[in-house]
């Protein structure tokens, strides 16, 4: 089994979040199952972090592209399944609608994990702005109801990179915003974005006393896994009724993509990521 991960993150420039991503996905996966990490393209952001280039609407759904592109290069190239490894679910339903592989979503597979594990979840994030986006999309999964407090850690991206060094600081920072959102009545806890979910998980951290702290990158790429298997077993796959999940005619999607200037026939050559079963970071 083949899996595409897709970042929001330029992730050949935030090195020490690409690393630990592929030692923990080769902890998780399956070992019949290659993740293979790929990001934003080099010019999208002018530094090395996406920042406030995500944490506005029009800015953000500009990324989509990206993303629907990516699934159509993934199910093109013989990809099995796709994993959106940012919690706001960057293009999560219009790839959905253009593939018949598997599009996870690492908002919606933490938060129907975490509905297994709680009744009240929370989620600790240090991108305030995101929150309102997460509630919205929290009903859209008919999770709203479940859904408590959103807290913000004091820290931000530059010093969880630098906590993979020094984790100290960082581990009591989300411990400090998580047991904030405890106290607010949260029983199951969401780290808020990817590079804090794989600090935590490099560090061990599952539980803050009685409340789980839910692994987003694992439950995604089990959910993967899981879809993946599930239609070759059972023959089971997503729906294709109503407005946002019917698949449009292939020939109405090339030809609007070739008229508004984007890629009309994903070529697998494309693929460029970083196997996370290769030794060491080579190419695949």
């Amino acid at each position: 089994m083949k899996i595409w991960h897709q970042s929001l993150t330029t992730i050949d420039r935030v090195p020490h979040y690409r690393d630990a991503i592929i030692k923990h996905v080769s902890r998780i996966a399956r070992p019949d199952v290659e993740v293979v990490l790929h990001g934003m393209s080099e010019e999208t952001y002018p530094s090395h972090y996406p920042g406030i280039f995500i944490t506005h609407s029009y800015l953000q759904n500009l990324h989509r592209e990206q993303f629907v592109r990516a699934a159509l290069t993934a199910e093109k190239a013989g990809y099995d399944a796709m994993f959106i490894a940012t919690i706001p679910d960057v293009g999560l339903l219009e790839a959905r609608t253009l593939v018949d592989i598997p599009v996870v979503g690492y908002g919606q597979a933490s938060f129907h994990m975490a509905s297994m594990l709680g009744d009240h979840i929370g989620v600790v994030n240090f991108l305030a702005p995101l929150a309102e986006q997460l509630r919205q999309n929290a009903d859209k999964y008919g999770l709203g109801g479940k859904l408590g407090p959103i807290v913000q850690t004091e820290v931000g991206f530059d010093d969880i990179m630098a906590g993979f060094n020094d984790p100290e600081p960082i581990i009591e920072s989300f411990k400090k915003a998580a047991q904030s959102a405890i106290a607010d009545g949260a029983d199951v806890i969401i780290p808020g974005e990817g590079p804090m979910n794989v600090f935590l998980a490099t560090h061990g951290i599952s539980r803050i006393g009685d409340v789980p702290v839910v692994d987003s990158f694992a439950a995604a790429i089990k959910m993967c896994e899981s879809l993946v298997d599930l239609r070759k077993n059972s023959g089971v796959y997503m729906t294709r009724k109503g407005f946002y999940n019917a698949k449009p005619p292939v020939e109405a999607v090339e030809r609007l993509r070739e008229m508004y200037g984007l890629i009309p026939k994903p070529n697998p050559e494309d693929d460029n990521g970083l196997s996370v079963k290769s030794v060491g970071l080579t190419n695949c």
